[in-house]
């Protein structure tokens, strides 16, 4: 089978740019792969590679329809916040592949994104509904938390003695973006996967104060886990800078994660990627020797 060409939206972010280097580890030619992204100036490297870059606007649906131009797969990485905004940008992404026709689609949504309560999950479980409304031949893959989300804050946590946080005893199966990158790559590139509902994640899932534990060992300074109340998080969150609707959201995720929203036994991600993912002691080992 030959592919056409592949689509990564959301290329000028980590997560896509990530899985355009996988794409190209897996032997995908570079003429095969079209990064798009709102701010392309940032991955103009790409074109000096013979990939095509194009500016993709989630907000424009005729610039979305060409810039998908001649696209057999697309993955969707799901837009940053504003929240508020997320599904309806999502959907035109969908209707613009629909229109030039891909054979599949490939999402970025969340752990137990069909049962999430969090403000997160409804934006996730909404665009997977969407899809499936659209008749578009389809893949989720239903990202865990990224142990980046806690190593790029090592320098912090380090000097607090604490992580701090609201997700009470809940287990979070959290993986390295690399991981998930390498986790699209494998579906855009591979046969057998439309229809399918991947729930990824870590092998080795932890609590909020197994975590603080695992970065007093490898920080050598003793960390502990202040767990707060959803609403004084959110509190701490804006006041170290965050706005505030983000401050709520990730506060809010916390909530999810306490109710076990990111934990995941499935093994899928493993599965994919045909070795077991980073594990929080290797991510944390990197992030400090960095």
């Amino acid at each position: 089978m030959t592919i056409m060409s592949i689509v990564v939206t959301g290329a000028t972010g980590q997560l896509g740019r990530l899985t355009v280097e996988a794409l190209l580890r897996r032997g995908i030619p570079a003429a095969d792969i079209i990064a798009t992204g709102r701010d392309i100036a940032g991955i103009k490297d790409l074109t000096d590679r013979g990939i095509t870059v194009r500016r993709a606007d989630f907000a424009d649906t005729d610039g979305l329809v060409e810039a998908f131009a001649g696209a057999d797969r697309l993955l969707l990485i799901s837009a940053s916040v504003p929240v508020g905004e997320r599904v309806a940008n999502h959907r035109r992404v969908i209707d613009a592949a629909a229109s030039v026709g891909v054979s599949l689609v490939a999402y970025t949504s969340t752990t137990h994104a069909d049962t999430a309560t969090t403000v997160i999950g409804a934006t996730h479980s909404e665009t997977e509904a969407y899809l499936r409304d659209r008749g578009i031949p389809s893949v989720l893959l239903r990202n865990g938390w990224y142990l980046e989300n806690y190593t790029s804050q090592l320098p912090q946590i380090l000097q607090n003695g604490a992580v701090v946080g609201a997700a009470g005893e809940g287990r979070i199966s959290a993986a390295s973006r690399a991981d998930y990158a390498e986790a699209a790559a494998v579906v855009l590139t591979t046969e057998g996967h439309t229809g399918a509902v991947y729930e990824l994640g870590g092998d080795e899932s932890f609590t909020l104060a197994e975590l603080a534990a695992a970065i007093s060992a490898a920080g050598g300074k003793r960390v502990t886990y202040a767990d707060l109340p959803v609403a004084d998080f959110a509190q701490v969150l804006a006041a170290a800078g965050l706005p505030a609707e983000l401050a709520e959201v990730l506060a809010d995720a916390d909530r999810g994660m306490n109710r076990g929203e990111m934990y995941t036994d499935s093994g899928d991600l493993r599965r994919l990627i045909g070795r077991p993912p980073v594990t929080l002691a290797e991510a944390l080992a990197a992030a400090l020797h960095h």
